[in-house]
């Protein structure tokens, strides 16, 4: 026994002297307190909409230093409530902590160190600091890796960390500890630390949050992304009850203070329980630059165009459309884009699941055919030569030979024709064959070039089916082309960002004046368009888009087979595009542009304009009597005998009338 205990005391001795040379050698690697408080890898993005109110972010959000002494008394004790009710008590280790918790693992049927740790706060802590081994992008690891390295529970690893843990408590206070703690842990939604976590879900500071706040934030720790408020508020809110009785067990509430906290639990801010613009806090990051937004390394402050009350008018109309009018488990899709004529972004639905973030966009994303959408771009060529809306074109059967193709006969939607009719009226009803006349008579390049100079950036097609809008495009890029024609003809970039600086400056690092660009077409002919296209809603194809309180213009669109239906019009104050179809390309039944399109165009616009004065459309109304002078309506310099010769054989072809 003597010699056991001779034996035994003086490997106790060596152990003991290992360590204290680990916890010496750890304590010399540590750095003041202020260098560990923000161990992020990459920055945040803090979204606001246009009257400055936050409504998303992105990246690892830090929202700035609190200490043990700042943040709210509830939070300090929920925290130690929870996590580590001797924290002030042990020197980094709990040995009881530990036997209690290979006991609850043993008796689960786990391995010893499967499952509960019996770590203590300064234990998680030491493995928040990755036990001082900092994150290196060059080093071949992703961060996800890294943080998995980070949280192993292998023996070794637990020893490190007991180590590890020692020296910051040989280092520093316990407050000092805590406050690494605080800010650090990572608490769900993006939110590194409770300062961040306490203004995501609560739009308050640390300092501020109540008991049922601090219950909440605190019994995010368990799983952060499972009991985030965001994903399921119950699941959140049931949580914070066992903390709110761990924290009663342990005096830091009243019997009182708990009762309130429990009767009225904690809830998500508005803009939290919003999450409103997904889609469109998607697309900024999207087309910033990385570096100041996916993947930056600094906290980034983006004060967009988004308009809050037009993106909930959105989102509600979408929603009503499908409750009401289309038929229960349809897997259809729809998107909506809502912009001012500069191309300013106001709303943005990219699904009918609104509350989500890194999805699909359909908005955005999705090239699809534009069909009868496209016939604007084809009639503002001709407009822009001198026609007059009430110039003519036959409507007619018509075959064309296509150079390596073959003969192309283009059909009326309902195999009708109208012969003689005016272009407004050919507009009006989309007709088919009418329009490809007036493709083919001003010249496929022109209508080519007014629709690329437009914004449709696309490749669109070469033979005369681009008259009917064989080609591909975005919503987004539609919407932001139609808003061209509403500001007088001149093209837009679509675009969300207004300022970019980073947190705490005040000068901006990037700045939007507007989308306006060059001019397209004379103001005269988008005058004259923008008067035809609201025929189209008065008397043609989108009547279903009529709104009773003002003027409106618009256009209807609905792909071959009926693979995709557009609606895309204008008040005078907004433009907005709705696209509809399913993403697999599956047919639409009995849906065209001039349908549920159109219904979900009106029941947004009307949800848009609500408290906004009536303004009448830029619009340039024609004489009643259709005329056919003997020069165009703006004369170009005396014509050549061959030039004469040339446009009467264009009259011959396309059948129409020129003036």
């Amino acid at each position: 026994m003597v010699v056991i205990w001779r034996i035994g005391w003086r490997v106790a001795a060596v152990v003991g002297v290992l360590i204290g040379a680990a916890v010496a050698y750890d304590y010399t690697t540590l750095p003041p307190v202020s260098q560990l408080v923000d161990g992020r890898a990459r920055g945040s993005v803090t979204m606001m909409d246009r009257d400055n109110h936050v409504f998303a972010w992105r990246g690892d959000q830090f929202g700035g230093v609190v200490t043990a002494d700042t943040v709210s008394r509830h939070l300090k004790n929920a925290v130690i409530a929870t996590e580590d009710k001797r924290f002030y008590g042990h020197f980094g280790i709990s040995p009881r902590g530990v036997a209690s918790a290979v006991r609850i693992n043993l008796s689960a049927g786990r391995g010893p160190l499967s499952g509960n740790g019996g770590s203590t706060l300064t234990q998680q802590t030491a493995k928040l600091l990755c036990l001082g081994k900092p994150f290196d992008p060059t080093a071949g690891i992703s961060e996800k890796d890294y943080e998995a390295d980070c949280r192993q529970g292998s023996l070794t690893r637990k020893i490190k960390e007991a180590i590890y843990a020692m020296a910051l408590e040989a280092k520093y206070s316990k407050d000092d500890i805590l406050t690494i703690y605080l800010n650090r842990v990572f608490l769900g939604a993006g939110a590194r630390g409770f300062e961040a976590a306490s203004q995501r879900y609560f739009g308050k500071h640390a300092s501020e949050v109540n008991p049922a706040e601090a219950a909440m934030l605190a019994g995010l720790l368990k799983a952060p992304t499972r009991y985030a408020p965001t994903n399921n508020l119950q699941r959140s809110q049931d949580r914070a009850l066992t903390v709110l009785k761990l924290m009663a067990e342990q005096d830091y509430l009243t019997s009182a203070e708990a009762a309130q906290a429990r009767e009225k639990p904690a809830v998500l801010s508005r803009a939290a329980k919003a999450r409103a613009g997904g889609y469109f806090a998607d697309w900024v990051m999207s087309s910033g630059p990385a570096f100041l937004t996916r993947d930056t390394t600094e906290d980034v402050m983006i004060r967009t165009t988004l308009d809050a009350r037009i993106q909930r008018a959105a989102e509600e109309a979408l929603a009503y459309i499908f409750e009401n009018k289309v038929r229960s488990g349809s897997k259809a899709q729809a998107a909506i884009i809502v912009m001012s004529a500069d191309g300013a972004v106001r709303a943005m639905v990219g699904g009918r699941e609104t509350k989500v973030s890194g999805a699909f966009n359909r908005a955005t994303q999705a090239l699809r055919q534009t069909g009868s959408t496209f016939k604007p771009f084809v009639f503002a060529s001709a407009l822009d030569l001198g026609y007059s809306p009430n110039d003519f074109v036959k409507d007619g059967p018509l075959t064309l030979t296509i150079p390596g193709s073959g003969k192309w006969t283009p059909k009326n939607y309902h195999d009708k024709y109208y012969g003689r009719v005016t272009l407004t009226e050919a507009l009006m009803r989309s007709l088919n064959t009418a329009t490809v006349r007036v493709s083919e008579g001003v010249g496929r390049d022109n209508v080519r070039k007014i629709a690329t100079d437009f914004g449709i950036s696309h490749d669109l097609a070469a033979g005369p089916a681009l008259a009917l809008g064989a080609s591909e495009s975005t919503l987004i890029e539609m919407t932001g082309a139609y808003a061209g024609i509403l500001n007088g003809g001149r093209s837009v970039t679509p675009y969300g960002l207004i300022e970019l600086r980073l947190q705490g400056d005040t000068e901006a690092l990037m700045r939007q004046a507007g989308g306006l660009g060059e001019r397209v077409i004379s103001k005269t002919a988008a005058g004259n368009l923008i008067y035809m296209m609201n025929q189209v809603v008065e008397n043609g194809t989108g009547r279903r888009a009529k709104l009773e309180d003002r003027q409106v213009a618009g256009k209807t669109g609905t792909t071959q087979k009926a693979r995709d239906a557009w609606f895309i019009g204008f008040s005078a104050d907004y433009v907005t595009g709705v696209w509809m179809g399913y993403d697999n390309n599956t047919p639409l039944k009995g849906v065209t542009g001039g349908g549920l399109p159109a219904d979900i165009w009106r029941e947004t616009m009307v949800r848009v304009h609500q408290g906004i004065s009536p303004k009448p459309l830029p619009m340039l109304v024609p004489a009643n009597v259709a005329q056919v002078p003997t020069q165009p309506r703006n004369p170009k310099p005396q014509m050549s005998k061959d030039e004469i010769a040339e446009k009467r054989l264009l009259e011959e072809l396309s059948g129409m009338e020129l003036r």
